[in-house]
């Protein structure tokens, strides 16, 4: 797939997900526009060094003003990636209202921001463009979202968001779909879970290369999917 010297944003670049993401479009060509709030992980964030990524700062993606911006500082953006979002693991009853908007902010808000905006830079360049959100198993599989009701909903109304702008800017040249990843195989969800099964965990470089593909040139008739990304999970 090649991707040289296209423009790509990944939100979320800096997570264990997003840093595969950039380093198989950095592999491909592609220059890489990675906001982050994050100063810590910046400093461990192993692409950070690489002239094609543009690192943007203090860029909180469930931000409108902050989202204007960083879209704004991109000329010729190509495909827009959104791995940025959160998770929490509380019964509904526990939930408040705080803690829900908190997760609707973090996964959907984020989301629906950054989608607006690629949109818009996409159509100004007139070269069409690809958008790929990332939504979660429990989106296509709500049942399985049972103790975390408010993410749940969040992830799924990632996949609405996708399923209905897909079809909303196909007619000017974007496509747009989504990945649902299972638990991946990640230290932090090692640490939470250390007696799961790791083996049948989706791997972050293969989830990423579905990722990859669907941002691609190469992807040509895929749109409004939201594609499973489970391993043998």
């Amino acid at each position: 797939m090649n991707f040289n010297d296209r423009r790509v944003v990944v939100t979320g670049g800096t997570g264990a997900l997003g840093t595969a993401v950039v380093g198989a479009l950095l592999g491909a060509g592609a220059v890489c526009h990675v906001p982050y709030m994050d100063e810590q992980k910046i400093q461990h964030f192993p692409h950070r060094d690489n002239k094609r990524v543009k690192l943007v700062g203090g860029c909180d993606v469930a931000n409108e003003s902050a989202v204007g911006r960083l879209f704004d500082g991109v000329d010729d953006l190509w495909a827009s990636i959104h791995v940025a979002g959160g998770f929490a693991m509380s019964a509904l009853a526990e939930t408040s209202k705080v803690a829900l908007m908190a997760m609707i902010d973090t996964n959907l808000v984020s989301c629906y921001l950054c989608c607006r905006a690629a949109v818009r830079a996409c159509v100004e360049h007139g070269a069409g463009g690809r958008i790929v959100n990332v939504a979660a198993r429990q989106a296509l599989e709500p049942r399985s979202g049972a103790g975390m009701t408010a993410y749940t909903v969040s992830k799924s109304a990632v996949a609405a968001l996708t399923e209905a702008l897909a079809q909303e800017v196909v007619g000017q040249g974007i496509l747009v779909n989504a990945v649902a990843p299972s638990i991946m195989d990640t230290s932090q969800n090692r640490q939470a879970m250390p007696k799961a099964n790791y083996d049948t965990w989706p791997k972050v470089e293969d989830v990423a290369a579905t990722i990859l593909f669907l941002a691609s040139p190469e992807n040509r008739v895929t749109r409004g999917s939201v594609v499973s990304a489970f391993g043998q999970s």
